[in-house]
Order: structure tokens, then C-alpha cells, then sequence
């Protein structure tokens, strides 16, 4: 049986696509192989010895150590795409919420005298005018990150009659192919900020993106601009944001990160963090990270990992060694040897790398020793051995 860890509430409809007479999972498992979990913060918990992998039920990982894990030869998993339309969806919203003056507008007939009909009527009359708002076809939105959620947020803005522009300088080609021909593409942040009158983030929090809208950067956009923020906290900068809304540089901020200093600001619309929580997303996040983390743990393969390589190959022989190891010269001539020593013959093999970190498969015709697996685990530079 296979010990799995959960350390937050995983959607069943996830948790189902781990056999119950193969794993073993739940809040109190010890000496688990894998951990599965949501927002809990990893960082200062003690890894266990007997675990190979973690697998994330969401896209971010900044509440996971990924760096020590990967000095561990430990894999990190997530869910990236899994939860694409449910924040999509809360992006056209806080579109509407912004162009439309949807929440002061509310507010304000929330505070109406109901004791006076007529009264009351004169001052919805007076309302429509004072929160009047603007459509979206032919307006210009710059969308920062073209993954998954940046791509889904672009076609569906062109479905809606507005300009798109996008700027991801890690766009792979396949990201590419999913993308509308008619998003155009800016070579630079500073570039998209001048030609776009709203800017969305769909970008992980990292050193670089830290930041990213801070007030040299809100100074190059438009009078009225309105920036969008359903990544992560961190990407804007509040204090920067708030000082432009006071000018009138930037018309209004919708974000998923509430503070107390924007609590204080005026047109900042924060919602607690509502990206991806839908049904649906929490059941998809939670379908996805379970099956790679099944196939990871029965057949060594690798898929959407934010740390080690993919990896794939078919599982047509007797036994199947697993090797995660340093990314040096002639560490496949070492496994070759080891094996060949106790008269194994390589059937299959597939080395991908990742930066520092290596994973080899290795395929054989005969049952693997465990004499054979200690050889390959006393090669200087390997992390984790097993077979399967």
C-alpha cells in the first residue's frame, strides 16, 4: 500500500483516482510517499525521510520549499490549466465590477431612504448618472503571464470586442499554438503598459515579477487605467496603486488580495481570494494532481512539474528503475555499468534533466536485485533510488 498525506481538505472527486486497495491517504498518515495539499505552508515542516513526492492541487507553489525539495531529489507537482476558467471567469467579472461602477453603485442604493418612494426614485435617477460607466468592445487590455490563465483571459477579452496585447517572455511554442493569432505581442512590460487602458496578471510570485506594477511602471499608464490582479499578492505594489487612484492616474484596482491599506483606498475593489474557488476548479485541481502523482508513484512518470523534467515512457518490462540524481557528466554510464555488473539488460532508458537535477528510467528484462540498486545508489551524485 501507498501512504499519501493530505494536509488539506482534497476534493474526493480527486481523491477517488487513488484505488483505496493501493493507497492509503488522509490528514494523519505517517511515513507518507507523497504529500497532496492546497494552500498549507510547507516551509517550516520537517520532510519525511520516506516521502518521493508533493503534489500541489492548485497552480502556485510558493507555500511549498520546492528548492530544498528538489536538493532532496523530490519532485513538485501542480495543476496548472486545472482551474483556467474559474479564474477567467472572476477576471471578466472584475472587468464589469471596474468599467461598469457595479460595487459603488450598489452601495449607493444600499444607503437609499426607503421611507420615501418618490424621493428615492429621484435619487436612482441621480444615480445612473453619477455611476454611468463604459463598455468593453474596443478597449485595449494587456495581459501580463500567457499560461494557461493568461491564455484563456486573452481569446475570451477578444470574444468580447477588445484589443488584446500580451507580454510573456517564457512563452513556449506549444503555449503559442493556443494562442489567438489576433493577441499582439509586446516585447517588454513598459511597452504594454503604454499601449493598454487595462492590465490583467496571470504570473506566478517570484523575484521578478515582485512587484511588477510599482509607481515608475504606474507613471507609463493611462489616465483612467484600471489594473486587474488575480495571481498573487506581492505583484502589486498597494502603496503605489493607492497614491495613483488618489491622482486619478489609475481609474480603479480589482484584486483577490484585500489589505488594510487598500481597505482604506477608495475605487479598490478586493475580493478574499475567490480565484479558483469554485466546485469545479477544487474537483479538477484535485483529478489532476492525484493522477500525476499515481503515475509518478507507480510507473516513475512525470507531468507538470515545477521542478523536475516530464517525463514519459512506456512500462513494457519486468522491472523499472527509477533514478533521480545530479545533472553530471557520464552519470548514465555509471547506472549502465551497475547494472551490467549483476548481468542486467537495458531494455529501455530516458534521461531528462532540469538545471541541476537529472531523472533516468531504466527498463529491464530481468527482475532488478536489490544489490543492483544499492550499486546505483552508492554513485556519487544520486539523490533517490527505487524500483517499480
Amino acid at each position: 500500500m501507498h501512504n499519501i498525506l493530505t494536509l488539506n481538505n482534497i476534493s474526493p472527486v480527486g481523491l477517488e483516482r487513488l484505488p483505496k486497495t493501493l493507497y492509503n491517504f488522509g490528514p494523519d498518515i505517517e511515513d507518507p510517499e507523497a504529500i497532496i495539499l492546497r494552500s498549507y505552508k510547507m516551509h517550516d515542516m520537517d520532510i519525511p525521510e520516506s516521502l518521493l513526492a508533493v503534489g500541489r492541487a492548485g497552480a502556485g507553489v510558493n507555500n511549498i520549499p520546492v528548492d530544498k525539495l528538489t536538493e532532496l531529489g523530490i519532485p513538485v507537482f501542480n495543476a496548472p490549466g486545472a482551474n483556467a476558467n474559474a479564474v477567467k471567469e472572476l477576471v471578466v467579472a472584475g472587468l464589469l465590477l471596474a468599467y461598469r461602477n457595479i460595487c459603488p453603485a450598489w452601495e449607493y442604493v444600499r444607503k437609499l431612504d426607503r421611507s420615501d418612494s418618490a424621493a428615492m426614485s429621484k435619487a436612482v435617477e441621480d444615480g445612473k448618472k453619477k455611476y454611468a460607466g463604459f463598455e468593453l468592445p474596443g478597449r485595449t487590455i494587456g495581459v501580463v503571464g500567457l499560461g494557461a490563465i493568461g491564455r484563456s483571459v486573452a481569446n475570451v477579452c477578444l470574444t468580447l470586442g477588445m484589443k488584446v496585447v500580451g507580454y510573456d517572455p517564457s512563452l513556449t511554442v506549444e503555449g503559442a499554438w493556443k494562442l489567438s493569432s489576433e493577441v499582439e505581442r509586446a516585447n517588454s512590460l513598459e511597452v504594454l503598459l503604454n499601449k493598454v487602458d487595462v492590465v490583467t496578471f496571470h504570473v506566478p510570485l517570484i523575484d521578478v515579477t515582485r512587484n511588477m506594477i510599482n509607481e515608475e511602471r504606474v507613471a507609463l499608464m493611462r489616465p483612467g487605467s484600471v489594473i486587474l490582479n488575480f495571481a498573487r499578492d506581492g505583484i502589486v505594489d498597494d502603496t503605489a496603486v493607492c497614491k495613483a487612484i488618489d491622482t486619478g492616474r489609475i481609474a480603479a484596482y480589482v484584486c483577490d488580495f484585500p489589505s488594510p491599506e487598500l481597505s482604506e483606498c477608495d475605487r479598490v475593489i478586493a475580493l478574499p481570494h475567490l480565484g479558483a474557488s469554485t466546485s469545479e476548479a477544487e474537483d479538477n485541481c484535485a483529478i489532476m494532481v492525484a493522477e500525476q502523482v499515481r503515475d509518478f508513484i507507480e510507473n516513475g512518470n512525470i507531468t507538470n512539474s515545477v521542478n523536475f523534467p516530464d517525463v514519459h515512457m512506456a512500462k513494457e518490462a519486468v522491472n523499472r528503475l527509477i533514478v533521480t540524481h545530479a545533472n553530471v557528466p557520464n552519470m548514465l554510464g555509471q547506472i549502465s555499468t551497475a547494472l551490467a555488473d549483476h548481468n542486467l539488460n537495458i531494455r529501455d532508458m530516458i534521461n531528462q534533466s532540469h538545471d541541476d537535477i537529472a531523472y533516468t528510467l531504466v527498463d529491464t528484462d530481468d527482475v532488478i536485485p536489490d544489490e543492483a540498486r544499492e550499486a546505483v545508489k552508492a554513485i556519487e551524485g544520486v539523490k533517490i533510488v527505487r524500483v517499480v
